[in-house]
């Protein structure tokens, strides 16, 4: 069916050029889609028009969630904060293991959400007593057109933004985006094994997500690494050595560094949860390889949800779940036992030494 281009959802899209004939490049995604007439892209949401690429989106939200930061995860910005999580259908990658799979792979005929224009969405975030506003759930490249507008309003209001991006963006949407993006979760998944991606997301190579990674952060963009570890089919040991290497490399060893545990969803709905014990062995493998902040997330109750000082391995945030129960870190984020200054950007609303018994 084609789309209704009347819709105030349907908008000109960004980042894409003419080939000749009507068909069109989109250059907001590394997998620079040429579309045809008539035709989408791989993310199902962006369609050419007589010449004329489209963003099906814009402001179609499918979700807007008020969400502890942690939850992102974002351990080392503005921790104890809030944001306010907004998505649309779509995704450029296919997953076969996603957990948000209705919204992401919802494309073409199947789109849906209901209109916000980003004023609103500011609004609300400032109503319900959020910090900032993440974009996350589907890919928020897909939906870029809306979250530069609402990024850039939201840090006219005082309010940071995040993102939780699978990193396949471009380098020209990316130079736009960073002047008002604060912080990112860039999601690996399978240890960025380019066999696992080709196979189970559609994905010819995960090589562009490093590129990305270097872009942000030389563009002061705070970075927090996730890694899905998916059993059976993901969860190699070198693949992780290799990845946390190159991240103690490039980004520094103080980034953090989260592995996620996998639950069944989707198409792999027959795999069962990562095994405790893989997780535990695959973070002394990163931490081995010199990352000094390693996570595990989805396990509610794990010492590696904490926060330990990297100089002399003192407890300075106790977490449970996505929610911060003993903070320790004096004035400046500082260990109170050997005085080292932690990354950890903003300063918690709480006070230092506080617990809160769950």
């Amino acid at each position: 069916m084609k789309p209704d281009l009347s819709k105030p959802w349907v908008r000109e899209a960004r980042f894409w050029v003419s080939l000749g004939n009507g068909k069109v490049r989109c250059n907001l995604c590394y997998k620079r889609c040429p579309i045809a007439p008539g035709g989408y892209g791989a993310c199902g949401v962006r369609y050419n028009h007589e010449g004329k690429l489209y963003t099906l989106v814009y402001g179609l939200l499918t979700a807007a969630n008020v969400d502890p930061i942690e939850k992102k995860p974002l351990m080392h910005f503005h921790p104890g904060s809030s944001v306010l999580s907004i998505s649309t259908a779509g995704c450029n990658f296919m997953c076969s293991f996603c957990q948000n799979w209705t919204l992401s792979q919802s494309r073409r005929d199947e789109i849906f959400g209901e209109y916000v224009e980003p004023e609103e969405v500011v609004r609300l975030a400032r109503r319900w007593g959020s910090d900032g506003i993440s974009y996350t759930y589907n890919e928020p490249t897909v939906f870029y057109e809306y979250m530069y507008d609402v990024a850039k309003l939201a840090k006219s209001e005082g309010l940071f933004n995040t993102v939780v991006t699978n990193g396949y963006i471009t380098e020209e949407a990316l130079d736009e985006l960073s002047k008002y993006l604060d912080a990112a979760t860039v999601d690996f998944k399978g240890g960025g094994n380019k066999s696992f991606y080709v196979k189970f997301m559609g994905v010819p190579d995960p090589e562009p997500i490093f590129e990305t990674l270097l872009e942000m952060r030389r563009r002061g963009v705070f970075i927090e690494v996730t890694n899905l570890v998916v059993p059976r089919y993901g969860d190699g040991v070198d693949d992780v050595r290799r990845l946390a290497r190159w991240i103690v490399e490039n980004l520094g060893d103080e980034t953090p560094f989260h592995l996620l545990r996998f639950y069944p969803h989707y198409k792999l709905s027959y795999l069962p949860p990562t095994d405790i014990a893989t997780l535990e062995k695959l973070a002394k493998v990163a931490q081995s390889e010199g990352l000094r902040h390693v996570y595990l997330g989805n396990i509610p109750g794990h010492k590696l949800e904490h926060t330990y000082c990297p100089r002399c391995g003192y407890l300075v945030i106790r977490r449970y779940g996505f929610y911060i129960i003993e903070w320790n870190l004096t004035k400046g984020n500082t260990c109170p036992k050997c005085g080292y200054k932690l990354n950890i950007v903003g300063e918690f609303k709480g006070r230092s030494g506080i617990r809160i018994w769950m």
